[in-house]
């Protein structure tokens, strides 16, 4: 993981880029590179509080390297990532709160400050060291989003996360697959031990820094 900055709209926002190169799967829900396929990189990049561009996907791969990756965004200030980390799972999340949200809101329901696109995103990617399913990746986004919401819950947040969340789970393409994703699979539990442990840290240590 790298982490870079850059000048936007007169604000000096900064990137986290994993480079994986070749031999590897995802599954993600980004608007860059989402879905389940080959991917070689991941970037989470930081955009502004009032991001009102068009044209996201574009701008993402203008900021990303070449070649099929995966490109996230956020408002949040990257460059206080938090980590999580058990039996060779790793993850990392960015995480903003200033709109946390329920997800089964009553139809109609508007988040308070929900205007400006992406304000407190809790942005999450995961490697896992070994190859699995498209089941079973489908089932270790479930188990990670379950845990995001077990740690914010137990941070004091009453939510579930925000409206614009994303999440990245990176694999190996070849070896022995897993099968199953969920808590109680061997390395399912590992994705939400971790997971757990990056939201958790990152929502404890959040506080609003304009409005990130």
């Amino acid at each position: 993981m790298n982490l870079s900055y850059r000048m936007e709209e007169g604000e000096r926002l900064g990137a986290l880029l994993w480079e994986f190169g070749p031999g590897w799967r995802m599954i993600s829900s980004a608007m860059l590179g989402g879905g389940i396929g080959a991917r070689s990189w991941v970037l989470n990049a930081q955009v502004t509080a009032g991001y009102s561009r068009m044209d996201p996907v574009e701008h993402l791969l203008s900021l990303g390297p070449a070649g099929e990756g995966v490109g996230m965004m956020t408002a949040a200030s990257v460059d206080r990532c938090t980590t999580g980390s058990d039996g060779g799972v790793e993850a990392v999340a960015t995480v903003g709160l200033r709109v946390p949200t329920w997800a089964a809101a009553p139809e109609g329901h508007v988040d308070a400050e929900l205007a400006p696109m992406r304000v407190g995103t809790i942005n999450i990617m995961v490697t896992v060291p070994v190859a699995m399913t498209d089941a079973a990746l489908v089932n270790v986004v479930m188990t990670a989003t379950e845990a995001k919401t077990q740690a914010l819950v137990e941070a004091g947040y009453p939510c579930t996360g925000t409206a614009s969340d994303a999440v990245c789970v990176a694999v190996p393409s070849s070896g022995p697959e897993e099968i199953f994703g969920g808590p109680r699979s061997p390395y399912g539990a590992r994705v939400a031990r971790a997971v757990h442990a990056a939201v958790r840290q990152g929502a404890l240590s959040w506080r609003p820094r304009d409005g990130k």
